[in-house]
């Protein structure tokens, strides 16, 4: 086999393709580039008005995702109605349900300064008129006139007492009656001497009177009621002179506003029926008042407008991001002041949450930070689901506190609700919440790569170029945008792709943006790029310096050089946050007389993955069906990753297990000079795997050090042949032909490199050529499959009597 060129071991984007000197004469790009789906999905979403039509962006993050969200989002709200403000006011009938009102926008403001203007001019007018003369006066004829009722009614009884000779005294306990004689009150010893007949009488006449005395002393009561009533009713007429003319010029500024006339209404009621807080002064009002800790008056506060949401300033219709989804800064919240050992709240106390000031509008939040956060998503789903927001205590819904709260009016909600999250989030909730699919009926898929072409490289240029203006950067000249691409291109692990993960790429133009002011050049190079994506690899290389240094010393034991039975160098992919690496990894195998079992000894540990598993049981189905079709596979095998102590997954090291399988099969030896990876199925074609880059460089980075010798190389599935992008050293020594990367489609052009021994095909008549590997397996298949065989009839002859045979074990290779 032909080891790949230069040319197939990176695709280069040229410099010279370009047509500008640096990104300063490009324009700004305003699309999205390489997010077609998902921008043709949130386009739908955000225009389609039905119930459940809400968005999920799913991705990866750093894929632009809120970005995008928010430039569409923005110029679709730009277009739309300014929504009304919202308030709640007090339920002078029910104080714990506040009413809610809607108002066009900036009226909300505007009635809350309204009403405060109006207490204001009440606390001023209505004292001025109660200390007026004229009502002095009513008030004074008011209460002469039930005080001369009274007196009215005494007096009366008192004259017709006397008429008959009896006195009506007051005494400090009450009224009492005296009998007289010549207008004096009879002494009780001159009284004892009068006739039995006079005392009759005087005890008869008493009695009498004593009922009509109780009557008018009756009557005190209703008097003094009627006189109250009558006090009410001048308050009423008085205070009407001043609140009627005051709430009408209000009535008339919200003319239109159907909710507005009808609260008036309610608040002018209330102003008469509590007019004395108007008279009170302000002294008389702040002592003893619990409130006054609230607010200057309770007056004050009870006529106040709990401007809820107030658009006054907002242009088109609203779009907010909420970083802190938790259930109050969702939904709003009552809160609560103590005072004097108590928590005491009102509707002034009611707090908007983001569902609020987004109604009418966008909503955008984390689907992360929405799920952690408690009770967070199921208040989202219960709010889209009823079209209302209702603020609730939470404290009450759990049954912490018993304290007093408050049942405000729900307000009616109309909003599109974006939630950003990764793919993992979006499928889980598919499966395992039945209601997600029916409030979030669409999905933006952000995608993470692009096509690459000459169309795609001037399309990222102008990204390039869009986002250092952005942020402020150095100019990029035609090399640096190239390297930037090519890099791109690398972190898809696709030479056809590029890479739309901005983040990525935005931190890259950053770090190379300050090395070219460490140059004190005035516009980003290639060698800038170079030299920020060495400072990445240097910065979370501490891991992978740390493995190479071991098999230098050889304390992982890793050869690069002669052969060995049976055993096989595979490469792995390490990710360790943002780091990633290839490492090689010593893989041996050992057969022997069995039952056709492979183990893979890393699954009997519990260290192997069941992908990993997987991929071993596959090598058991190759085996059976390439060489023990027509006789038992009497094999007993085992696999293990050497020095390996951790997990391990994945199959892309099931191909270098068969080779090594093969190898101990076939008694042949496998040069140490070649990794190798790449899965393999049961018919032994090579499949792609992926960090093929980082495998060959991490191979590459041990033969380097302890010398190139012109034999090493690495053995990759042909799959991956378009996914390389390898460094520019790894490039260098396959030019100079002391490194070799070959791309390999099958099982048996795989062990031919590895052995130097032909696998060999097998012929019409089911046999392969002599000395070649599969022969040889053949051969060794069929030794275990007679041994086997001999070993079976002997037991059976001992179990029947007959002399035992002696087993004589065979080759195991």
């Amino acid at each position: 086999m032909k080891a790949l060129t230069v040319p197939e071991l990176y695709r280069v984007c040229d410099p010279k393709q370009f047509d500008f000197s640096t990104t300063d004469e490009l324009d700004d790009l305003a699309e999205v580039i390489g997010q077609s789906r998902a921008l043709e999905a949130i386009q739908f979403g955000i225009g389609i008005r039905h119930h459940g039509y809400n968005i999920f962006a799913l991705g990866p993050a750093g894929t632009g995702k809120l970005a995008l969200v928010h430039q569409l989002l923005t110029e679709k709200a730009a277009r739309e109605p300014v929504p009304n403000d919202w308030c709640y006011v007090n339920n002078f009938e029910q104080t714990h349900k506040p009413i809610r009102l809607c108002l066009p926008k900036g009226m909300g403001v505007r009635l809350s300064q309204d009403m405060n203007r109006l207490v204001v001019e009440l606390r001023a007018a209505i004292p001025a008129l109660f200390e007026s003369e004229e009502y002095r006066a009513r008030a004074q004829e008011i209460e002469e006139t039930l005080k001369k009722k009274q007196e009215d009614g005494v007096e009366a009884v008192r004259e017709a007492a006397k008429k008959k000779d009896i006195a009506l005294i007051h005494t400090t306990s009450g009224f009492v009656f005296a009998p007289l004689h010549d207008g004096e009150v009879i002494k009780s010893d001159a009284f004892e001497k009068l006739s039995d007949a006079v005392k009759q009488r005087f005890s008869r006449d008493s009695e009498e009177f004593q009922t009509a005395l109780t009557h008018v002393l009756r009557q005190i009561p209703l008097w003094r009621r009627e006189a109250r009533e009558q006090v009410v009713q001048l308050n009423t007429e008085v205070a009407m002179t001043v609140v009627a003319h005051l709430v009408d010029e209000l009535r008339e500024r919200y003319q239109g506003m159907d909710a507005v006339p009808a609260y008036l209404d309610r608040v002018q009621n209330d102003i008469i029926a509590n007019v004395d807080d108007f008279r009170r002064t302000e002294d008389d009002a702040s002592s003893g008042e619990i409130y006054t800790a609230l607010s200057p008056s309770p007056a004050m506060r009870r006529y106040e407008v709990n401007v809820l949401v107030d658009h006054a300033e907002t242009q088109g219709a609203p779009v907010v991001f909420e970083d802190n989804p938790t259930y109050q800064n969702l939904v709003g919240r009552v809160e609560h002041m103590a005072l004097m050992g108590a928590l005491i709240t009102d509707f002034s106390l009611i707090k908007a949450g983001a569902l609020h000031r987004a109604n009418n509008g966008y909503l955008v939040v984390d689907a992360l930070q929405l799920l952690q956060t408690p009770f967070s998503w199921d208040a989202l789903k219960r709010v889209l689901r009823a079209a209302e927001i209702r603020i609730g205590s939470l404290e009450q819904m759990l049954s912490l506190v018993s304290t007093v709260t408050l049942d405000p009016e729900p307000i009616p909600l109309n909003i599109k609700v974006v939630v950003l999250g990764d793919r993992t989030l979006y499928y889980l909730l598919c499966q395992l919440d039945p209601e997600f699919p029916e409030l979030f009926k669409v999905a933006a898929d952000f995608d993470d790569r692009m096509d690459r072409g000459p169309e795609a490289h001037a399309l990222y240029a102008r990204l390039i170029a869009t986002q250092v203006r952005r942020a402020g950067l150095r100019a990029f000249d035609r090399e640096g945008v190239a390297r930037v691409i090519e890099h791109s291109a690398r972190l898809t692990e696709d030479a056809e792709k590029l890479s739309t993960h901005m983040r990525s790429i935005c931190d890259l133009l950053c770090e190379a943006d300050y090395l070219a002011q460490r140059q004190g050049r005035e516009v980003v190079t290639g060698a800038d790029v170079q030299g920020a994506i060495d400072a990445q690899i240097r910065r979370g290389g501490r891991m992978k310096e740390r493995l190479q240094e071991m098999i230098e010393r050889n304390i992982l034991l890793i050869d690069t050089a002669d052969s060995c039975i049976g055993q096989v160098n595979g490469l792995s992919a390490l990710d360790l946050g943002d780091a990633s690496f290839g490492i090689p990894v010593r893989i041996t195998a050992q057969v022997r007389l069995g039952e056709g079992e492979v183990m893979d000894i890393e699954r009997e540990v519990d260290l192997g993955g069941p992908i990993h598993s997987k991929g071993v049981l596959i090598l058991s189905g190759f085996l059976g069906a390439r060489y023990a079709m027509a006789r038992p596979l009497a094999l007993s095998a085992s696999l293990v990753f050497e020095q390996s102590y951790g997990e391990v997954e994945g199959d892309s090291a099931s191909s270098a297990e068969l080779y090594a399988l093969l190898s101990a099969l076939a008694g042949t030896p496998i040069k140490q000079s070649f990794a190798v990876t790449g899965s393999v199925n049961q018919h032994g074609r090579i499949q792609a795997v992926g960090a093929v880059n980082d495998k060959i460089e991490g191979f590459f980075d041990i033969c380097k050090t302890r010398g190139l010798a012109g034999d090493q190389g690495v053995l990759i599935p042909a799959a991956n042949a378009g996914d390389l992008m390898l460094r520019a050293d790894v490039r260098e020594a396959v030019a100079e032909g002391r490194f070799h990367v070959y791309a390999v489609d099958h099982i048996d052009e795989g062990i031919e490199l590895l052995t130097g021994v032909p696998a060999g095909e097998m012929d019409e008549e089911g046999e392969y050529p002599e000395e070649s590997i599969n022969f040889r397996v053949a051969q060794q298949l069929q030794n275990f499959a007679e041994i086997r065989h001999e070993f079976n009839e002997s037991r059976k002859d001992h179990a029947d009597g007959e002399p035992h045979m002696e087993l004589i074990e065979g080759p195991t290779g």
